[in-house]
């Protein structure tokens, strides 16, 4: 949850303010915003959103384009998707949120 709201608040302070951009900061601040209040919809968005800056860049740039970013954004990224995966995460919502 709290990598949704840095993700998003890196991605606004350092989109440009590209429309595509601010639109999946926004997508990674509502997923948090719904994860931190148990909600299954929030699951479902705050994993679509920590991929969506790879898919982003991939259909852009092309497939090389994903690890041409910097590697510390690269990290909190792999990050993101690996804990919103992780076994425990997974179970954590499937029995609690609603």
């Amino acid at each position: 949850m709290f990598l949704l709201y840095l993700r998003a608040v890196f991605g606004i302070l350092f989109s440009g303010l590209h429309p595509v951009f601010v639109l999946v900061a926004v997508g990674q601040a509502l997923g948090g915003f719904g994860i931190a209040n148990e909600k299954r919809w929030g699951y479902v968005l705050g994993v679509a959103m920590a991929f969506a800056p790879a898919a982003l860049r991939v259909l852009f740039f092309g497939p090389g384009a994903i690890f041409s970013r910097d590697p510390i954004g690269l990290l909190f990224e792999i990050a993101l998707i690996a804990l919103l995966l992780h076994p425990q995460s997974r179970d954590y919502q499937r029995l609690w949120f609603t």
